[in-house]
């Protein structure tokens, strides 16, 4: 433990510098503020000002100040949820029994297609339940059965409103670009590929249990993956670069983005598609429109595939760009390969590439699901925070849920009072300190973005493990080593006024990780793992001061 913590001289700097007087602890010192109600508590040794860095004893370095809510939002479909004007009432009643024959056509070639699947997959042991790792390429006699699905499944492009679609390009030879990469805005892609290509795809594991969809999608030997899982996107890695390798098999396709975006953006890159270092070729698909955004956004399938049905026609361009070649030195590869290949597509199709990922997708559809308005401004260039701090989707949607807890108003933000309110306390000179690191005191009010970065930042200063570590041993029993709720209650004296009961019992319930009434030292570290920025709190016994504020 003495490796990991830093030395007392390390974490010298006062924790509210210049704002604050320390005096050496004495006895009486603490009693003296035993009770915040107390009406009489307004005397004391020195007042607590605005300014000062709370988590100076850390580091001096303070987060990036953040520039606002990027305007950009690669997931919104455009289209106005219902109405759109008088063209577009009249365009739908017009075509209402036009909509029914193409329902007629769709559910046709679902069926027609589906029995073509079965019969192809019939006895086929490598895909009866789900494909096998390392089975072997589809039988020659059951690749051209599958053309039935395949013209099924042009037949369903039609029903959509795709009577034609404009091609740019070809696609390259299978031996010289066994991978191909695809921008993704609607679930019109991957029926297009199917009948086009053919390819093996790499898909979620719940698209297995999907009717129908199941069935067909084992016919293209897909690749599951669980993105969430290490051991499962590094197998499915592993498929990738063997089936990629043989010739006997189909090109692989997958979408980098990982979900749909609007076609206005590009979204960030996952690397699945360029570890194994084969050459790739990036296809670009566009829906030019006027009246109708064919994107797959936020808005739900079945008013899609209305919307789709009620056009006199749908546009769809395709383009085929040239073989984006992996780099010569192979420790750059996975990252510089997707740099190079998503440019490629950016520029092709005039957009621009940002750091939003499907981790922002995530965030913006809880927001959605928590009845927030405005939810894209919850949403945090998920793509940078990761690189930048290593923070994954999981930690992020578990700070969110805290967030959504703080009654976020109109635009996603959160004022002083209720952010402390949902940790049990009060809106202090210190609890205001901190509050201002994560905006830099600009406004009054924080954006998820703002406390994401902020917490992460923390958790990153060299320091902070160990002032972790430091403050725990500080203020554990030494008989049981743990923290109990009176000895929270004791240390936090030192550098503020305590909270209510019912506040001081919530804020001990946030370190009580396990519900075990008793704070351990792994519920300790891991509460200050999660609210980083409460590690404040613990900085007078750490540097071996008291702090005496007025409010």
């Amino acid at each position: 433990m003495a490796s990991t913590s830093p030395s007392p001289a390390s974490l010298s700097t006062p924790l509210l510098s210049g704002s604050i007087a320390p005096a050496r602890a004495a006895n009486g010192h603490a009693n003296n503020h035993r009770h915040h109600h107390d009406d009489d508590s307004d005397a004391a040794a020195s007042v607590c000002d605005a300014g000062g860095d709370p988590f100076a004893f850390l580091s001096e370095d303070r987060p990036p100040r953040d520039r606002g809510v990027s305007p950009a939002d690669p997931f919104r479909n455009a289209t106005p949820a219902w109405g759109g004007g008088v063209y577009a009432w009249a365009r739908t009643l017009l075509l209402l029994p036009v909509a029914a024959l193409r329902l007629a056509l769709f559910g046709l070639s679902i069926a027609i297609g589906y029995a073509a699947t079965w019969v192809a997959l019939r006895g086929w042991a490598d895909v009866q339940e789900r494909p096998r790792e390392g089975a072997g390429p589809m039988p020659a006699w059951r690749r051209r059965l599958m053309w039935i699905t395949r013209i099924s499944a042009r037949c369903i492009l039609f029903s959509f409103g795709y009577h034609w679609i404009r091609k740019k390009g070809r696609p390259a030879p299978r031996d010289l670009a066994p991978i191909v990469v695809s921008n993704h805005v609607s679930y019109i892609e991957p029926i297009f590929f199917f009948y086009e290509l053919f390819p093996t795809i790499v898909s979620s594991e719940s698209h297995d249990a999907l009717p129908f969809v199941g069935t067909i999608i084992r016919a293209m030997q897909v690749i599951y993956v669980d993105r969430f899982s290490p051991a499962s996107r590094k197998a499915a890695v592993n498929e990738i670069k063997r089936k990629a390798a043989c010739n006997s098999f189909p090109r692989v396709l997958l979408f980098p983005e990982g979900t749909t975006t609007n076609g206005r953006f590009l979204i960030s890159f996952q690397h699945g598609a360029f570890i194994p270092g084969y050459p790739v070729q990036p296809v670009v698909v566009r829906y030019p429109h006027v009246h109708f955004d064919q994107s797959w956004g936020n808005i739900s399938l079945l008013k899609l595939m209305f919307k789709m049905f009620t056009q006199f026609h749908n546009f769809m361009e395709v383009e085929y760009l040239p073989v984006v070649y992996p780099p010569e030195i192979k420790q750059e590869n996975a990252l510089h390969f997707a740099e190079d290949t998503s440019y490629a597509m950016a520029h092709a199709l005039n957009v621009l590439p940002t750091s939003y990922s499907y981790g922002d997708s995530m965030i913006m559809a809880r927001a959605v699901e928590a009845g927030k308005a405005n939810c894209s401004n919850y949403m945090v260039q998920m793509a940078w925070v990761k690189d930048m701090y290593g923070v994954n989707t999981a930690e992020a949607m578990e700070l969110l849920e805290n967030f959504l807890a703080m009654n976020p108003d109109s635009n996603g933000r959160v004022k002083a009072q209720e952010f402390w309110a949902h940790f049990g306390l009060d809106c202090s000179p210190l609890c205001k300190k901190i509050f201002h690191y994560f905006n830099s005191g600009i406004t009054d009010s924080i954006t998820f973005r703002q406390f994401l970065v902020g917490c992460a930042h923390l958790r990153k200063q060299p320091l902070f493990q160990g002032a972790c570590e430091t403050a725990f041993e500080k203020c554990r029993d030494p008989e049981t080593s743990d923290i109990s709720r009176g000895q929270l209650a004791d240390v936090l004296r030192l550098s503020m006024l305590l909270p209510s009961d019912d506040g001081m019992l919530r804020l001990f319930k946030t370190f009580d990780v396990d519900g075990d009434e008793k704070i351990s030292r792994d519920d300790f570290l891991t509460c200050l793992g999660r609210f980083p920025f409460l590690i404040a709190f613990f900085a007078a016994p750490i540097n071996g001061e008291v702090y005496i504020e007025i409010v």
